[in-house]
């Protein structure tokens, strides 16, 4: 792809850095400061900046920030593992620094939104409204199958598998349009410039630390979260791509019910869209956040 094909955002990003936890974290903003504040929450190897067409699709003024999660994207870090609480810790952290006082309106996507989801419940207080695009968590775990759980994150971790590399960006962002084939190819292309670096000798590779393909150490407990869940008070909007299998896998894994667990939630199905609806139909999940929230 020739560099016109990249897509032309409409409002600018601007870049800022904060330390979180040990972590120098980037933070993408858009908007003016003065403007209501909306918290948007990426997913697994996803970055914060790429919710730019979303951004650009919005009607009305906001306030806008998007972290890159420790690991991602910009927010350079290092670790042997990753733990999904300093997930949900860094985001006080975040919600402190630009909403000390008054609640925050979240949207979260994929791993963003099960984070988000936690947190709402965990600090019920701190959320205004809730808007959890295509995090349905993941299937119960059984005990029984810890002992074997721990020794695959061993043996995993002994030997740190690198993600693959790049031709150069062309070529990542055809991988990024296989995945999510009703998204164009500028955004592609546009995408793969966040979400990668070019090395020295010309080869492409992602920003996301190896160490997150590892295995989880400490298996996935639906009943903790649901329990999580359970204690939200804000309003929810639930958004599911009409062409993606995330929600049907959930509901077949944890049961017709499980909605059930976000109080009040209200269902709304993007058409058009794959799991990554932000990508795909970012004007139609834009004019449904705002009807939600406004």
């Amino acid at each position: 792809m020739k560099s016109e094909e990249t897509y032309r955002p409409q409002i600018k990003r601007r870049s800022a850095r904060h330390r979180i936890r040990g972590v120098d974290y980037q933070v993408s903003e858009w908007g003016d400061r003065s403007r209501p504040l909306l918290v948007l929450l990426h997913g697994f190897n996803d970055t914060g900046s790429s919710f730019q067409f979303f951004v650009d699709a919005l009607t009305k003024d906001w306030f806008v920030i998007a972290p890159d999660w420790r690991g991602f994207g910009e927010s350079v870090h290092r670790a042997q593992s990753y733990w999904f609480p300093d997930y949900i810790a860094d985001l006080d952290v975040l919600l402190d620094l630009y909403s000390p006082q008054d609640p925050v309106r979240l949207l979260g996507h994929s791993m963003g939104a099960n984070i988000a989801g936690l947190y709402a419940g965990i600090m019920p207080e701190r959320v205004q409204a809730f808007i959890n695009v295509e995090g349905f968590g993941l299937p119960e775990s059984n005990p029984h199958n810890a002992p074997a759980n721990y020794r695959r994150w061993i043996e995993k971790s002994r030997e740190m598998q690198a993600y693959s590399t790049y031709q150069n960006f062309s070529q990542l962002a055809q991988r990024i349009r296989k995945r999510n084939p009703r998204m164009a190819a500028n955004k592609a292309m546009f995408v793969a410039n966040l979400w990668a670096e070019q090395k020295d000798d010309g080869s492409v590779v992602l920003r996301t630390d190896p160490a997150h393909r590892l295995p989880n150490a400490v298996q996935y407990r639906r009943a903790e979260a649901r329990a999580c869940w359970e204690k939200i008070t804000a309003p929810v909007l639930v958004v599911k791509g009409a062409e993606s299998d995330f929600f049907s896998r959930a509901a077949k894994l944890a049961g017709p019910h499980e909605i059930d667990a976000f109080t009040a939630a209200e269902l709304i199905e993007i058409p058009g869209a794959g799991h990554m609806v932000h990508f795909e139909q970012p004007g139609a999940l834009a004019a449904a956040v705002e009807k939600f929230l406004t």
